[in-house]
Formats: structure tokens, C-alpha cells, sequence
């Protein structure tokens, strides 16, 4: 049996504007309009005896998670989609020995997993099954299995695995050019995809021996993790105290490059770990100047640039070599040569306590959208979208009231100890302090226009006291 796992998380700083810490690299749409979430779901679920596919994610990305899924499964309708959810970071060895120790209860010790993160692309599907099957013959002998990917050109974002054939030498952190060209030049190395197959059992003796403590800490998170859960749940959210206590760590720094039981299997599947904005760029055609455009754009006199625009047109003059990345609420401009620094905009971002590091203007949530369409001293402007059936939280505002106007379908809206249905054109107020809650119980999308007033809009201003997607 073979259980893939995705690993789904991490920011993706280097792919701001568009990456952030509410919508991370993940559920980024590339050009064909699907997410690389989905691309990987679909890419597991699409294996030889592949009956479930366990996602390991932040609770925060769950309900998005499985929007995401809803689009890829219709294709596999017989494959299950578990979860197991972080309260908060910890690392991929965290993440592993839990995943394994949720495999070996479900279905025994000798249970193959196949760990993907969920932020790679791989162009060429049959090319990776035939990877796959043959990592899974190494682990089903009792190995620990990495895939190394041919490299073509010397990068020097990657670790390198030296190897001879199968056998796995050693793990070279990320080089200098220089080095990266030896290593290319050599024949020897390959990239490290940090992707991996092993049994169930084999991971978790080998936390055993390497990673101790991470195994012990782990498998007490796991036990109260179970012990809150109902048996069989598809949905598990990880014990937030005991998780904390997890060293934080890689599977590769905790296992993979200490253990004599690790082989590779090379690859040339088309895979990108899409780490920049020029990997992205190269997923478009280029034009006779070697510019590539995802949008609307005017050119004049460029060439090998890269413009994505969400909706405003660009235009560009006389520049060679550059990125421009247009979003609703932030612009990025920069050399291509640069591509890997954009993740020191969001470091400084965060210094500066902007939103933009951490969310768009439109904001996901499980019960549908909310999108800033202005703001000012004391006052806020949203656009709410509610799914036809969807509710918000029972929930109080301390420091704001809002003003709600309907602008299409019907609200069922509880308003302190008053209930009532505003139609299309009727507004209601909710005066700070007052217990309010919103409901669509229409077959359509209700959208409404959201006015806030007061001293604090920020959207930790919010007391949830019912919620049905478990907010509370």
C-alpha cells in the first residue's frame, strides 16, 4: 500500500506579492489557472494503488485546502483525502513522524509513504510514476528513499546529493556558483527535491536512533492527539501544547543525513520547485524579445522581462531584464537577477507591521470572501461574498460597528436579540459591543457591502462565541 503525503506550508517570500502568509505558495494559481496544490494532489491521487492521500497542514489553510481538492477530485472519485492539522510550524521531521505514526495505526507498519511537498511542479507524470515505483521497491527493502533530479544547469538554491547510482554518499548544503558548475560538470550530483518514500515503521526506528527526542515528543503529541479525536476521523487537529514541544527540525538534518540506510533514485521529471519569480516567468512562452506576459501588458522596447498583472493594464518602457508583478494592494519591480531577494521586501514588511506581508485585499474564508475596497482614519470598505448555505461565527466586535448593505441575494442576520431577513437594497447596523451573526440561506452567493467605523478595524478585533467551522 502506498500513502502519499503532501506537506503543505511555508510562506513563499521569494513569490510575493502574490505568495503570503494567508495564501502561500501552495494555492498560488499558475497560468493554466490550477494550483500547484492541486497539481500535486492530482499527481498523488493518479498513482498505481494510491486508495488515500494524507494532507499535513497549518489549521489555518484547511478549509482553502479543501476548496482545492473539491476541484482536482472529480477525477478521483474513489481516493480519500485525510488531514492532519499544525497549530503552528515545527518543521518537516515534526510533520513526518506524525504523518508516519498516523499511517502505522491506520494501516500498519510496512505501509509506504510517499512524502511530497506541495509546492513543486513536475511536467512529465509517466516519467515520475516510474521514479516512484522504483523508490518503492528500495523502501519496501527497509531503506529510507530520496529522489535527486538530474541537474541542468548549476543552481545554486539547491542542496546536491552525491551519488553512485542508488547509493547515496553524502548531502552537500546549497554551494557557490562555482561549485554548483563542479558538481554539474562531474556527473556525480544530483539536486535534493526533499522528496521522500520509505515504510511507515522504518521512519519511525530511524527517529528512534537519529532524532530521539523528536520521536518521544512526537509520539506523545500523537497519543493526545488521538485521545481528542474521534476514531476514524478524516480531519485531526494536532495537540497545540504538546506539538510546541517538538524540536524544530528537517527530516533531512534530523534523519536523512545521518542515517546508513538512505538510497536515491535519480530523476528527469520535469520538476521545479517554482522558487522564484523567473521560474514562473519560464513556465510562459516568450515573445521575439524574450518577454513573457501573464495579463494585459504594453511594451515598448523590452525585452527579457517578466509582467504578470492581475487586472490593471502595464506598460513598460525601455527596460531589459526585469520582473513586474501587479496586484490589487502592492507592486513588485525588480531585476531579474534579483529574483531571489524579494523575500528580504516581506523581512521588512514585517518589520514594519504591513498587512501586505501577510494578506491580499481579498481574503478566503470557509464560509466565502471578504475584499477591502477602501480604508481610511476610523473607517474600513468591504465587499462580502457568503456561499449559498454558509454562515459566519456568532461573534462582537469591541471596538468597531458596522454598517451592512445587501447588495445581491438575502441575509439572515442575528443582531444582538433581534433576528431578520435583509433583502437586496435593505441595510441593517451593528453597533459595537452587540453579539451579531450572518447567514446565506439562499441557493446563490450573497454579496454584501460591509462599512466598519471606529477607533481599531484590525481583524483581531473579533469575539467568536459559536462557530460551525470550529473558530471558537
Amino acid at each position: 500500500m502506498l500513502i502519499p503525503i503532501i506537506l503543505s506550508g511555508g510562506a513563499g517570500t521569494r513569490l510575493w506579492p502574490i505568495s503570503r502568509e494567508s495564501h502561500p505558495k501552495p494555492f498560488m494559481k499558475l497560468p493554466d489557472g490550477q494550483s500547484l496544490l492541486q497539481k500535486t494532489f492530482a499527481r498523488a491521487a493518479s498513482l498505481e494503488g494510491v486508495n488515500e492521500v494524507l494532507t499535513i497542514t497549518n489549521r489555518e489553510y484547511y478549509f482553502k485546502s479543501r476548496d482545492e481538492y473539491q476541484l482536482a477530485k472529480e477525477k478521483f472519485p474513489g481516493v480519500s483525502d485525510p488531514f492532519l492539522l499544525e497549530p503552528c510550524g515545527r518543521n518537516t521531521a515534526a510533520a513526518i513522524a506524525l504523518g508516519a505514526m498516523r499511517v502505522a495505526e491506520a494501516h500498519g507498519r510496512d505501509a509506504l509513504m510517499l512524502v511530497l511537498p506541495a509546492d513543486h511542479l513536475i511536467n512529465d507524470q509517466a516519467a515520475f510514476a516510474a521514479a516512484v515505483k522504483q523508490a518503492y521497491g528500495l523502501a519496501a527493502r527497509g531503506n529510507l528513499v530520496t529522489f535527486g533530479i538530474v541537474p541542468d544547469a548549476p543552481e545554486t538554491g539547491f542542496g546536491y546529493i552525491e551519488a553512485d547510482k542508488h547509493v547515496v554518499k553524502r548531502f552537500v548544503e546549497k554551494p557557490s556558483y562555482e561549485t554548483a558548475l563542479e558538481y554539474v560538470e562531474s556527473g556525480r550530483y544530483l539536486w535534493n527535491s526533499g522528496m521522500f518514500c520509505f515504510k511507515a515503521g522504518v521512519v519511525l526506528e530511524q527517529f528512534k536512533i537519529h532524532a530521539p527526542v523528536i520521536y518521544e515528543r512526537a509520539l506523545s503529541c500523537w497519543e493526545a492527539t488521538r485521545s481528542k479525536m474521534p476514531s476514524g476521523s478524516t480531519m485531526m487537529e494536532i495537540d497545540a501544547e504538546t506539538f510546541a514541544a517538538i524540536p524544530e527540525n528537517s527530516i533531512d538534518y534530523a534523519i536523512m543525513e545521518k542515517s546508513d540506510a538512505v538510497m536515491v533514485v535519480p530523476g528527469s521529471f520535469g520538476w521545479s520547485d517554482i522558487g522564484s519569480w523567473n521560474a514562473i516567468g519560464d513556465l510562459t512562452v516568450p515573445d521575439e524579445a524574450g518577454n513573457r506576459v501573464i495579463g494585459e501588458a504594453v511594451l515598448v522596447d523590452v525585452a527579457n522581462s517578466f509582467i504578470q498583472s492581475e487586472g490593471r493594464m502595464v506598460a513598460a518602457i525601455g527596460l531589459d531584464n526585469v520582473l513586474i508583478i501587479d496586484t490589487p494592494d502592492a507592486l513588485l519591480v525588480a531585476d531579474r537577477a534579483r529574483a531571489q531577494d524579494v523575500k528580504k521586501v516581506v523581512q521588512q514588511l514585517k518589520l514594519m507591521g504591513h498587512e501586505s506581508h501577510k494578506l491580499h485585499r481579498t481574503v478566503a474564508r470557509p464560509w466565502g470572501t471578504y475584499t477591502v475596497l477602501e480604508e481610511g482614519g476610523n473607517f474600513k470598505i468591504k465587499r462580502i461574498i457568503v456561499k449559498p448555505g454558509a454562515s459566519l461565527s456568532l461573534q462582537m466586535h469591541y471596538h468597531r460597528s458596522e454598517h451592512w448593505v445587501v447588495v445581491s441575494g438575502t441575509a439572515s442576520i442575528i443582531n444582538d436579540d433581534k433576528e431578520l431577513l435583509v433583502r437586496t437594497n435593505e441595510s441593517t447596523y451593528i453597533p459595537a459591543g452587540h453579539r451579531h451573526r450572518l447567514e446565506n440561506p439562499g441557493l446563490t452567493d450573497l454579496v454584501m457591502i460591509e462599512v466598519q467605523s471606529g477607533e481599531y478595524l484590525g481583524e483581531d478585533d473579533i469575539v467568536r462565541f459559536d462557530d460551525v467551522y470550529g473558530r471558537t
